[in-house]
């Protein structure tokens, strides 16, 4: 019996796309796969016809001859290496669906011909304590990173110099084996290589093999201006070495800012608790304050400020990252009693105390809440 055209298989006109191509073979495959057609004995042959007529057309080369000599094109040595799908078992074509629906999805053949492709390295996480002062100015760093670089020795191949790594007889350089269950075919890790491909008989002595060796490097790392606890500076290429010529990882660094003997930082701004005696608290005054800067600021107090006023420094905070501003710096008066008085001083504060005067308004306003509170429970 004659083949029928591969282009009337799947349904398409001679000179469509490799797009168009693909996107008629799926439909196909899909609507004549033996399992959505059980009770369907033909449907077997069906499928496996439409796999082969793929097989030829997705092939640029195979297309090329099909088109200028037709199926005579694979018959007699004239092309040599045709479709497959002919003489190949049901597994193999099943599995070729498989891939060609679900490879890219997978990580399937794609355009490497199922070759293992080289490995990215891993990224690296290092934590790194700056001072607030440091992340007020910004600084470079100097850090020990240990990480796996590529081993001088053998260039990364793992193999001893003037050897080479050799293909794995197992998977054929794949990294990957097949084994047949049923109406399906099971894809693993080729047990030999590991999914290399590729096999080291006379192993790297330095490296052992492995093509990479573990070594501290000294980096330097620029801390811009205005970091915090949580900031992430990536360091492109600066990660774990790539197998088998593969790209190296990438080097994160994590800031955390150390706590402050005098500064809480909240965002940009910044909060300082400054002590005010009573007597200055009271009359009123100046105090010096310092500044993230290294700097100093001379704050009037009000006269009769109470414990817990604020007031507000302009542009004395922390730097936005990434410009952006300066935050302003929050000044807390913190009004101290004082303790361990001599017998004058605690002589002056009871003739001050025994003064009758109005000179505590939010205790006279709290009592008096408190008298009207105790009236009301009496009625």
């Amino acid at each position: 019996m004659a083949k029928r055209d591969y282009y009337e298989v799947l349904g398409v006109q001679r000179g469509a796309s490799a797009d168009e191509i693909k996107k008629a073979y799926r439909t196909k495959a899909k609507e004549l796969h033996p399992d959505r057609n059980k009770d369907n004995p033909a449907s077997e042959a069906a499928f496996k016809e439409v796999n082969e007529a793929y097989d030829c057309l997705k092939d640029d080369q195979k297309k090329s001859a099909y088109d200028r000599f037709g199926h005579a094109a694979f018959e007699g040595g004239m092309g040599g290496g045709g479709p497959r799908g002919g003489q190949g078992d049901f597994a193999s074509a099943f599995s070729d669906v498989f891939e060609d629906l679900f490879g890219d999805f997978m990580g399937g053949r794609g355009g490497g011909g199922g070759r293992q492709r080289a490995t990215r390295g891993s990224d690296l996480r290092y934590n790194l304590r700056v001072t607030l002062e440091e992340a007020y100015k910004g600084v470079q760093k100097a850090i020990t990173v240990p990480t796996a670089v590529n081993c001088g020795a053998c260039n990364g191949t793992g193999a001893e110099s003037g050897s080479e790594p050799q293909t794995c007889p197992t998977c054929s350089g794949m990294g990957k084996v097949r084994a047949q269950q049923g109406f399906f075919t099971v894809e693993r890790t080729c047990p030999t290589c590991n999914g290399a491909g590729q096999i080291v008989k006379n192993p790297c002595k330095a490296c052992r093999g492995a093509g990479r060796i573990e070594k501290e490097r000294q980096l330097s790392v620029n801390i811009p201006a205005g970091v915090e606890t949580g900031t992430r500076i990536r360091l492109g290429g600066e990660g774990e070495a790539g197998l088998r010529g593969g790209p190296a990882g990438d080097l994160y660094i994590f800031i955390e800012v150390k706590e402050h003997a005098l500064f809480q930082r909240d965002g940009v701004n910044l909060y300082c608790r400054i002590p005010v005696s009573m007597p200055t608290a009271a009359l009123g005054g100046e105090v010096e304050v310092p500044t993230i800067d290294g700097g100093r600021s001379l704050v009037k107090v009000p006269a009769g400020a109470q414990n817990g006023k604020q007031l507000r420094l302009r542009a004395k905070g922390m730097p936005a990252l990434r410009g952006g501003g300066v935050g302003d710096m929050l000044i807390e008066f913190a009004v101290e009693t004082p303790v361990n008085l001599t017998a004058r001083q605690k002589e002056i504060l009871r003739e001050f105390d025994a003064i009758e005067a109005n000179n505590n308004p939010e205790g006279s306003s709290f009592f008096s809440k408190v008298k009207n509170f105790w009236d009301g429970m009496t009625r």
